[in-house]
């Protein structure tokens, strides 16, 4: 309560951040493209029909953990790899000032073109590793499950607001 008697509210509710939301651009997106993995606010997971993979029982220390670099890229651009039905060569921005290329076998989940601009989570300090010719120098991160006999994947997009190189810890 404030000193005059009169309650304070503590926690807006979402309805008055919806003005915040709306400056911050919290739901921006790259492209009108519609996106294979997005789900309206009407269609409901039912999560007793999702399956997800056991946590891994072996642990590992935290030096060989912090020895990974994650970093917020920026797609510049995604296309197609030719001669091949799952892989997107993407064009990243990793905050170095060069581009960094990164291949990725999801293209039966995501179309290239609804992924240019948005600020994704990759693994930088991998060794390059040729496919189809081409090296891709880093990992990005996903999510996958199964629901209902069918595999699931999305993307680890973050805020576009975090600047390109920026690392997590």
């Amino acid at each position: 309560m404030g000193r005059d008697g009169e309650s304070k509210i503590l926690f807006p509710t979402m309805k008055s951040l919806d003005g915040v939301n709306k400056k911050n651009d919290v739901n921006n997106t790259a492209s009108e493209a519609p996106e294979k993995n997005v789900k309206t606010e009407s269609e409901k997971i039912d999560f007793s029909k999702v399956k997800i993979e056991p946590l891994f029982e072996e642990m590992v220390d935290f030096d060989t953990f912090s020895k990974s670099d994650f970093r917020a890229v920026k797609v510049k651009e995604c296309v197609a790899v030719p001669k091949s039905k799952k892989l997107l060569q993407f064009t990243l921005d990793d905050g170095t000032g060069t581009d960094r290329t990164i291949l990725s076998g999801i293209h039966s989940f995501y179309e290239p073109e609804e992924l240019v601009g948005k600020t994704l989570i990759a693994i930088t300090n991998l060794p390059p590793r040729a496919m189809m010719g081409i090296d891709s120098c880093g990992m990005l991160l996903s999510a996958i499950h199964e629901e209902e006999g069918e595999e699931k994947l999305h993307l680890l997009m973050v805020d576009d607001h975090i600047p390109a190189g920026a690392k997590l810890y």
